[in-house]
């Protein structure tokens, strides 16, 4: 309905031009929004107010012509003027009900879009360095990444989901060592234990024991078994990277995530994909040498300062792989990538876009694109938790999905602002109540399902097909539609802002329409005309609540 008063709209703004009521030159952005107050209808625009000017008359005027110049439709039943200039539209009965038409005839396809248009995108998301156990700040980029990846997907975008491995650098070296300690029969309170802690969880005796055993482990993409030997470090370092990436598999799985590709740091540098990308850069003539180090002209791309690229000691900082690793991705043809990652990164953007920029290799400005999650806070019986024995100094997601199951981790992880700290309220996840909003659209979908149910076990058959769904005037129904309808558009915003929150926002807001309307009036009514229109109404909040749950990798059950 929004699309088909924009069209209209967009007819009045010709017949005022051909009536030299409007310039010809103009070129306005219609804006139509939904009214918060239903007193006020259903949508409302500040068309007039933004063309007063270029007409030369008082807003309120020019909303006169402009309603005047509507073609005759079977949709708006009345406008109104409000205000300095805004106009009130009012759909009628009939015109509400389509949106349920609309639902029950396009199903599982109702609120996806063709935004895309068949371009690839790639996001990459949880990107954890394989030394522990996911933590639950892993789980929020996961729920976060995988649901951008669906809702892109629904807009019409040709996705890949990829996992990009940090096997490289300092943080695999000290999990080699810390897991050698363990293999030797040390403990972290023991003389000989690596420097600087290393990495104290009972997961890395797990890793140990597993490699002394010479226990084979296999990962997405690779085969490892344990030689037992506790001096080789070398061995020791390649199985527990295989282990531990088997375990971050397993955490997924457990999540319902997936993955198209997994990248592998260390490939850039076995490829002498890092080396070429220095090269290159060198050659372009964006580095020069200083205090035995080389450095890049970030400065030229916006940042404060320049930035070391290669140490004194000949390693590269770690900014250097992630601009090798980014022009990989596009030479693979992405047109557009995503990054989910932590708030930590935030300091890096600036650097991989200027060196990606330095490279000259047509990448456009401002690519790729971010979304940062900040960092979640555990409660449990009003006080924070902060440890797990598994990992030793941090709450795994593992840990939460067995406390509260993967429907609530994930709705509540992906339910916030990703830039907005989140604190995930344990007891509030597990509750059966109405201030669970996972329960609460839940139960509402599972309430729909059991009309279903009563309809066949009184052996009634409800052609909703055929319902008059002028029927539906009461207030609470009217709510219903109105929300129904503004699905499409919440899909699209979502995907175009990389907002999936605004699902999980929209899914509650939906819920308590419905159970609104259900605990007010009756749907299996003795009137069949009106139990058919109200059962279609249902089926309609039924399938909605399923697609956008869908989106969030949320399970809608028919029962709870």
């Amino acid at each position: 309905m929004k699309e088909q008063l924009h069209s209209l709209l967009e007819q009045a703004l010709q017949q005022l031009q051909s009536d030299a009521i409007l310039p010809q030159e103009i070129n306005a952005r219609i804006n139509l929004d939904r009214t918060k107050n239903k007193e006020h209808g259903d949508l409302a625009t500040n068309l007039a107010m933004m063309l007063a000017k270029p007409a030369g008359m008082p807003p309120r005027d020019l909303a006169g012509h402009i309603i005047a110049a509507l073609p005759e439709n079977s949709i708006v039943r009345q406008c109104d003027i409000a205000g300095p200039g805004f106009i009130n539209f009012f759909f009628n009965d009939a015109a509400a009900g389509s949106v349920i038409q609309a639902i029950l005839a396009e199903g599982e396809q109702y609120g996806r879009a063709n935004l895309g248009e068949g371009k690839k995108i790639q996001v990459e998301f949880v990107s954890a360095n394989p030394t522990g156990p996911l933590h639950i700040g892993h789980g929020r980029g996961a729920a976060v990444g995988d649901s951008l990846c669906r809702l892109l997907g629904a807009t019409g975008w040709d996705v890949t989901a990829e996992f990009y491995y940090n096997d490289a650098g300092v943080q695999i070296e000290t999990l080699a060592l810390s897991t050698q300690a363990r293999a030797r029969g040390l403990t972290p309170d023991d003389a000989g234990w690596p420097d600087g802690g290393g990495y104290l969880g009972e997961y890395i005796k797990d890793v140990a024991d597993a490699y002394m055993q010479k226990a084979t482990v296999e990962a997405k993409d690779m085969t490892v078994t344990g030689i037992g030997d506790a001096e080789d470090i070398n061995a020791i370092r390649q199985f527990a990277v295989a282990y531990l990436r088997h375990e971050q598999d397993l955490d997924l799985q457990a999540f319902a995530v997936d993955f198209d590709v997994y990248f592998l740091e260390s490939s850039l540098y076995s490829d002498g994909k890092v080396e070429a990308a220095v090269e290159r850069l060198i050659a372009n003539g964006k580095t020069y040498e200083k205090d035995g180090a080389l450095w890049l002209k970030t400065t030229d791309y916006g940042d404060d300062k320049d930035r070391v690229m290669r140490k004194t000691d000949g390693n590269f900082t770690y900014f250097v792989p992630d601009v090798a690793y980014h022009l990989d991705k596009w030479e693979r043809g992405f047109n557009r990538v995503v990054n989910e990652q932590g708030a930590d990164h935030h300091s890096t953007i600036t650097r991989v876009r200027a060196g990606l920029q330095a490279l000259d290799a047509g990448i456009p400005k401002g690519w790729p694109d971010y979304v940062l999650h900040q960092m979640v806070l555990v409660m449990k019986g009003g006080e924070e938790v902060k440890l797990s024995k598994r990992a030793g100094s941090y709450v795994t997601l593992r840990d939460l999905i067995d406390e509260v199951g993967r429907d609530a981790t994930r709705y509540f992880l992906v339910s916030r602002r990703p830039d907005a700290q989140l604190t995930f309220d344990i007891d509030l996840a597990k509750s059966q109540s109405n201030e669970n909003p996972v329960y609460y659209i839940q139960y509402a979908h599972a309430r729909t399902c059991s009309v279903e149910a009563k309809l066949a076990t009184q052996g009634i058959d409800a052609n909703i097909n055929d319902a008059d769904l002028t029927l539906l005037v009461e207030d609470e129904e009217k709510a219903l539609l109105k929300t129904l309808a503004h699905y499409p558009e919440v899909v699209k915003a979502a995907s175009t802002r990389l907002e999936p929150h605004s699902i999980a926002t929209f899914l509650r807001e939906l819920a308590g329409d419905y159970h609104s309307w259900y605990n007010a009036h009756k749907v299996l009514v003795d009137d069949a005309t009106l139990r058919t229109a109200r059962v279609a109404l249902g089926k309609a909040v039924q399938q909605v609540l399923a697609n956008g749950l869908d989106l969030l990798g949320v399970s809608a059950p028919e029962t709870m």
